[in-house]
């Protein structure tokens, strides 16, 4: 069995209630969960909220729903949650960011397929990279990987560091990107839960750090489309312009 889970929660910090914000007629978190029920290959898409508001906009679109404690302190925590209050033992979860209303169905598929064709623990898509700019922001988290796509290191810090390079670093190494979504095993997510913080994951404040430490094998795959992750108004705006501009052609 393969799911999908969308964890959703109401409170935040730069845009209260954000699950809930109207983009051109739809909500967010409608909008993720249309691009989601897309996906074959999900068996179920669930959204996992801790808000009786979420849980009525969900049931208003005829979405799968599960309230969660607030207390959960990840989505991966919540995602895990969702699967033990429903009593489930799914093959694969996929943990499906709420905030990108962007999504696109071929980036869970490509993760699912990473999963079903090697023996990796969590796929996670990676993009690369075309900006120093974008390489020096702590808030761009970079993948480092092996030549068969694994994992090696997740940091908010340029890596590898260049030492000898002369002008842009992203013209003389690819750099990736890391997207916020994985695909997990069931035995990696319920791993994951059950360690505490990792002192990496504690230093980058970088929750995947956790199971790699741990040994846990990541597959990056790369992927082509770059979303836009909603966590201000202006980010909202910017998703508005795009699908403003989708409509119009």
């Amino acid at each position: 069995m393969i799911i999908g889970i969308i964890p959703a929660r109401y409170a935040s910090t730069r845009l209260p209630g954000k699950p809930l914000i109207d983009l051109e007629g739809q909500s967010m978190i409608e909008r993720v969960w249309r691009a989601a029920s897309t996906v074959q290959a999900f068996d179920r898409v669930i959204i996992a909220t801790d808000s009786e508001h979420i849980v009525a906009e969900a049931q208003r679109f005829k979405a799968d729903v599960v309230l969660t404690s607030p207390d959960e302190p990840s989505g991966t925590d919540r995602c895990y949650a969702a699967v033990r209050s429903l009593g489930i033992t799914p093959d694969i979860v996929v943990n499906i960011q709420g905030d990108e209303p962007l999504l696109q169905a071929s980036v869970l598929l490509q993760c699912i397929d990473a999963l079903q064709q090697t023996a990796a623990d969590v796929a996670t898509p990676v993009v690369r990279i075309a900006s120093d700019e974008l390489l020096r922001d702590p808030n761009v988290v970079k993948a480092v990987r092996a030549h068969d796509g694994r994992a090696l290191y997740f940091s908010r810090s340029p890596i590898p560091y260049l030492r000898d390079a002369a002008g842009s670093w992203s013209d003389n190494v690819d750099y990736w990107q890391h997207v916020g979504m994985y695909a997990y095993r069931m035995h990696a997510l319920t791993r994951h839960v059950m360690l505490a913080p990792s002192p990496l994951e504690r230093a980058e404040s970088l929750e995947q750090l956790r199971l790699l430490e741990d040994g846990a094998t990541f597959m990056c795959v790369e992927t082509q489309h770059r979303s836009i992750a909603v966590d201000t108004p202006e980010d909202a705006e910017r998703v508005r312009a795009l699908l403003q501009a989708q409509h119009q052609h």
